[in-house]
């Protein structure tokens, strides 16, 4: 590796390139009513890059055919809460994709259903491969009060925006069966 020569990195962020996300993560135990398997929906696979923050994403709008490719820095900056983060993409075209992709990384595949449950947005994730059986709907929040004010919506089971196990970064790298141990754990909590 490169060295930086003198000197140390910042640890800060520029404001000017990262923004804040603030968002909610529920678990589902089935798709939300009204919403159906065959709805219009994205087609995403994510990359994340073994030993770093970056996220390489291609994202397939089903309908149209349209791709779009981008690469993401996610960081949490106060763990264990995983409900803000802060957030760098970059769009790219075909070309700097493939020569991104060459990277060792842990996929991520899964559908993502736009969904709306009075007047509020959510991101409905249906995961395929190892996570099949997992379903996650998120949503977004201008302000930490919004956010932190915000009930668990009718149609989810639980809140896990600050586990962990349930960020992309940490579902990359679990094997079926660990993601099968961490949804019995959960369904037994809400019971």
């Amino acid at each position: 590796m490169k060295g930086l020569g003198t000197g140390r990195l910042s640890a800060d962020h520029s404001p000017k390139y990262t923004r804040i996300e603030r968002e909610r993560r529920f678990l589902l135990r089935e798709l939300p009513p009204g919403l159906s398997i065959t709805d219009e929906h994205a087609q995403i696979t994510d990359n994340y890059i073994t030993g770093t923050r970056l996220r390489l994403r291609k994202s397939r709008w089903v309908t149209t055919n349209e791709w779009t490719l981008k690469l993401t820095q996610k960081h949490t900056p106060q763990p264990p809460d995983f409900s803000r983060t802060l957030i760098t993409s970059i769009f790219l075209n075909e070309y700097e994709y493939e020569v991104l992709s060459v990277f060792e990384g842990n996929e991520i595949r899964k559908n993502r259903y736009p969904y709306e449950h009075e007047e509020r947005k959510y991101s409905v994730d249906v995961f395929l491969g190892d996570l099949r059986g997992l379903i996650l709907a998120e949503t977004d929040f201008d302000t930490d009060e919004e956010m932190d004010d915000f009930p668990v919506p009718p149609f989810a089971a639980i809140d896990v925006s600050r586990d962990e196990t349930f960020t992309g970064g940490s579902l990359a790298y679990l094997t079926s069966t660990e993601i099968r141990e961490a949804l019995a754990a959960r369904a037994g909590a809400t019971r």
